[in-house]
């Protein structure tokens, strides 16, 4: 009368457990060998860890206002003037936030001046510390936000055209900033 009893299935039980656990194990592997970006969608890179005007023994030169700054060397030749360009064309293109940005040209003992007073564009200067110099031999641009935090930065190229969409790229970020930020 007793039928012999058949052995039970574990199939269904496997292939739960394998649709539970594959998707949890693929998106570990991704993770752990970098393949996946995130969500950034900022175009500098961020400065980290937190460094500020007071870190860098140097007074806030506009307090309370959003700075983009860039260091004049000591000799102004192509690269140096392009610069200039973006970070006055940036300043113009952020329309009506202008009011909230400085641009601020950093001078360091013996920068090239002439080449402000020869362009007739109205930067705001001022002396930066032996420590700001020295993180900002390389050329580049640097977003500053109204509590002296240095925020973002931009790697000095060359060539005319990649200034140009590297200029693009900071006002994005900017405008972001902006418009996330609840002082300056």
């Amino acid at each position: 009368m007793n039928s012999p009893a058949k052995p039970k299935s574990n199939k269904t039980l496997y292939l739960l457990l394998l649709v539970f656990i594959l998707p949890v194990a693929m998106a570990k592997l991704v993770l752990s060998m970098d393949l996946y970006n995130g969500a950034a969608t900022n175009k500098g890179q961020l400065i980290s860890p937190s460094i500020s005007y007071q870190s860098l023994s140097m007074d806030n030169p506009q307090p309370q206002s959003w700075q983009l700054l860039y260091l004049l060397p000591k000799q102004c030749l192509e690269q140096c003037q392009q610069r200039l360009y973006v970070l006055h064309q940036s300043h113009v293109a952020l329309g009506k936030h202008q009011d909230r940005v400085s641009p601020i040209v950093l001078l360091q003992d013996g920068s090239d001046t002439q080449i402000l007073a020869s362009l007739n564009v109205p930067f705001a200067t001022a002396q930066a510390s032996p420590q700001l110099t020295s993180m900002m031999e390389k050329q580049q641009l640097i977003i500053v936000d109204p509590l002296g935090s240095l925020v973002m930065q931009y790697p000095g190229i060359a060539g005319e055209e990649e200034n140009i969409a590297q200029g693009k790229s900071m006002i994005s970020d900017l405008r972001k900033m902006l418009k996330l930020s609840r002082v300056g």
